[in-house]
């Protein structure tokens, strides 16, 4: 499989699959979303697409210790001032099942995979957390375009759209790893203001 050097997916995942799942797909600058729901329609459309990597919004992975909520990504996360669930979390559990089975499929198939969480990554870059709009509009200020300027998108399609983002910046090395080799790393952007940041 030859994977496209400028295709990004980015995947807001459900914890169902009767509940739409936000996918986005950023190719250079040009940038499109829509709502999946099963895991097959999820799968197909991003193998379709080979990126060079997608950005999932779900935990990877559970806590290597049954009598643990949180992994050490999880906890360093905190720790940093952003707060992410525990994939141990009733709700999130499920989350996490289903976005590890993905992501198994996935890499299978040869697709690199990396874990992230948009409202860190829009803490991290100082962007409005759910002022969906205001996101928006800052996403088409930083050079993004398309479906962008055509419609107004949902939380679950900008959740994705960031998780595509986040995935561009870990390509062009402007993120860390948070985390541990053992239970997985989430990828979050460095510290910076969106202001300069031109796709």
């Amino acid at each position: 499989m030859k994977l496209l050097k400028n295709i990004i997916v980015g995947i807001d995942l459900a914890a169902k699959p009767s509940n739409p799942t936000g996918w986005a797909l950023l190719d250079g600058s040009k940038v499109s979303a829509q709502h999946l729901f099963t895991d097959e329609e999820i799968i197909a459309k991003t193998l379709e697409r080979t990126p060079k990597t997608t950005a999932i919004d779900a935990p990877l992975s559970l806590p290597k210790s049954k009598r643990e909520y949180m992994r050490k990504a999880d906890k360093e996360m905190h720790r940093k001032g952003y707060p992410v669930l525990p994939p141990r979390f009733r709700s999130m559990e499920k989350l996490t099942l289903r976005a590890t089975r993905i992501t198994l499929q996935l890499r299978r198939e040869g697709l690199a995979v990396i874990e992230v969480h948009p409202l860190s990554t829009r803490k991290a870059l100082k962007i409005p957390r759910k002022d969906w709009n205001q996101i928006q509009k800052i996403l088409l200020t930083i050079g993004l375009k398309d479906d962008l300027k055509k419609r107004s998108f949902t939380p679950h399609e900008i959740d994705a759209i960031t998780a595509a983002l986040t995935g561009y910046l870990h390509l062009k090395r402007k993120t860390e790893l948070i985390g541990d080799p053992k239970e997985g790393y989430i990828v979050v952007p460095k510290r910076r203001d969106w202001r300069p940041l031109k796709l």
